[in-house]
């Protein structure tokens, strides 16, 4: 069998997509508290991304994602999310309209 320039190309380009598959621990991204990154989009919007891939906060200034991400982890870290706050995000309003 003849190997061409056309095979030797298309091996080596799989064997580079192989090797960026592993994309969630690519050391290229900047990990901030080891916990999440930051990326921009082309509209301008930061969004965080956890080390399982999942987005969770989108802002207007990097600052602010990182800021606000840091919050949320902790909250979660904390218990935030329990059974005390559904008494204040239970959207009732007492008195009489």
């Amino acid at each position: 069998m003849m190997t061409t320039d056309q095979d030797t190309f298309n091996d080596s380009k799989v064997k580079a997509d192989e090797s960026s598959s592993d994309s969630k621990q690519n050391p290229e991204y900047e990990w901030i508290d080891d916990c999440f990154r930051v990326y921009e989009t082309r509209f301008g919007l930061y969004i965080s991304v956890l080390k399982d891939g999942r987005e969770v906060i989108t802002t207007l200034h990097k600052e602010a994602c990182i800021d606000m991400t840091r919050f949320y982890l902790k909250g979660k870290q904390e218990g935030w999310n329990n059974e005390n706050s559904r008494v204040v995000n239970d959207g009732f309003v007492g008195g009489k309209l």
